[in-house]
C-alpha cells in the first residue's frame, strides 16, 4: 500500500501566542516536522525523561534513523522544547517518545503537539492512534484516548513493549 504524504511545509503550524501582561501577543513556540539532522537534539531533549523512567531508553541511532517520524515544538531561539514520534503501521499509528521540557509543561505545548500529530495521521489516512504510558495519561485521556487491550494495538508494537514497565495502552480514532 502506498500512502501519499504532504510536503513538510503543509504540516507546519502557526506559532502559539500567549498574551503578555501588556495585552500583546508574543510567539512562545511553533510546531513543525523534525529535520533529519536533529536526531541528536531529539535524544538530548528525551534524556531527562529517560533518566526519570518516564520514557524508554532509545539509542541515538533510532533518533537519527527515525527523525522524520517526529514533530517538534521549537522556541523562538531555535531550542527544541518538546517532541512526539508518529510511527505508521497498517491503518494505525503509534505515538511514542512524547515529551515536553519541564519549563514548558502547562503551556499548551503538549496539546499542540498532539493536535499536529492528529492532523499528520489524518493526512496519512491512518484510522487509529495508539500510545503507551506509564504515567497518568491525563493529557491523552483529555484528548480522546481510552484504555484498550494490547490485542487491539499493532501486534509488532505491542510485543515490543517492556512488560516490566507496566504501561497502559491507550487508543483513539483519528
Amino acid at each position: 500500500m502506498t500512502t501519499a504524504t504532504l510536503p513538510p511545509a503543509r504540516l507546519v503550524t502557526l506559532p502559539h501566542r500567549t498574551p503578555t501582561a501588556w495585552g500583546h501577543n508574543t510567539p512562545v513556540f511553533s510546531v513543525r516536522p523534525a529535520r533529519q539532522d536533529e536526531g541528536a537534539a531529539l535524544a538530548a531533549l528525551s534524556r531527562p525523561f529517560v533518566e526519570t523512567g518516564a520514557l524508554r531508553q532509545r539509542p541515538l541511532s533510532l533518533y537519527l534513523s527515525r527523525a522524520s517520524d517526529f514533530l517538534v515544538a521549537q522556541a523562538p531561539d531555535g531550542t527544541l522544547e518538546g517532541c512526539v514520534g508518529l510511527h505508521e503501521h497498517p491503518a494505525a499509528g503509534v505515538l511514542y517518545n512524547f515529551c515536553v521540557a519541564g519549563r514548558r509543561q502547562g503551556t499548551g505545548m503538549g496539546a499542540r503537539l498532539l493536535h499536529t500529530a492528529f492532523a499528520r495521521a489524518r493526512n496519512r489516512s491512518l484510522t487509529t492512534l495508539f500510545t503507551a504510558t506509564t504515567g497518568s495519561g491525563r493529557l491523552f485521556l483529555r484528548h480522546g484516548f481510552v484504555p484498550v487491550s494490547p490485542s487491539q494495538a499493532p501486534t509488532a508494537w505491542a510485543r515490543s513493549l517492556d512488560p516490566a514497565r507496566d504501561a497502559r495502552i491507550l487508543a483513539r480514532p483519528v
